[in-house]
């Protein structure tokens, strides 16, 4: 029951073209176990419709902890993470996996692509798992248009769409083929971690570029994990893990 009326709950929520608050995550406390634990502690955190949020941190700040509770991937031990209105630290695991499917696109560090799937399999697979996210594509002209228009925006060739295998292509380009793969079907909520880490600088901005235009054509928000302040200037808002969550090692904070 309460998996279900947290679905009506976030459906009411996104037709309110006034939502301010896209992620709130309140009392959150989250201990990885064993001989190393890893706690993480947050008291109030929140990102707002359309924001585009750096997390800055070196490796091993539990960044990615974090953006797997985000994600719903893990859950905490105690609080409530609150995306579009729906509590998922309360759903169970199935219904959480749907729910990231519908309102998540998440652009992996290490891509996650599959190998042998072509170009056009590895883009729509999001569509498999995402009734919506479908819905919005064909409603946009056809999902095979969709898929078109986002690789062209983001400068993969045609004879690459239509002729190459996930595994045959260089890493920039495997990388803006995640980038499509999460945009597909405008998830309301962007989630990439170290998208630009294997990337020269020129690259890196051309693929930030073309990233950030797609994201505000579907008036998505966006939080991107990264070590490198560079990229600052870039951002409508710029933090440290450390200034949102209380990290210990050991005890639990």
């Amino acid at each position: 029951m309460i998996e279900l009326t947290a679905f009506a709950n976030a459906e009411n929520l996104k037709s309110d073209a006034v939502l301010l608050d896209i992620v709130r995550m309140s009392g959150v406390r989250f201990t990885w176990p064993g001989r190393n634990a890893f706690s993480l502690a947050m008291d109030d955190f929140s990102l707002k419709k359309g924001e585009r949020l750096l997390l800055i941190g070196p490796s091993g700040s539990g960044k990615s902890t974090f953006l797997s509770l985000l994600a719903g991937i893990i859950t905490p031990q105690e609080g409530a993470i609150d995306v579009l209105g729906t509590d998922i630290a309360r759903l169970r695991g199935a219904a959480r996996d749907r729910f990231r499917a519908e309102h998540y696109g998440i652009i992996f560090q290490m891509f996650n692509l599959l190998p042998y799937g072509s170009v056009i399999d590895n883009v729509v697979l999001p569509l498999s798992f995402s009734g919506r996210r479908r819905k919005r594509c064909e409603g946009a002209g056809g999902i095979h248009a969709e898929v078109r228009r986002l690789l062209d925006s983001l400068g993969i060739e045609q004879t690459l769409i239509e002729n190459s295998s996930a595994a045959s292509l260089s890493v920039g380009q495997q990388q803006r083929i995640a980038a499509a793969r999460a945009l597909i079907g405008s998830p309301e909520l962007i989630i990439a971690d170290e998208p630009t880490s294997s990337l020269d600088r020129d690259r890196q901005q051309a693929f930030l570029d073309l990233l950030f235009a797609d994201v505000e054509a579907a008036g998505a928000t966006l939080i991107m994990v990264s070590h490198d302040e560079s990229l600052s200037t870039r951002f409508t808002r710029v933090a440290k893990l450390t200034d949102i969550a209380r990290i210990s090692r050991g005890d639990r904070p």
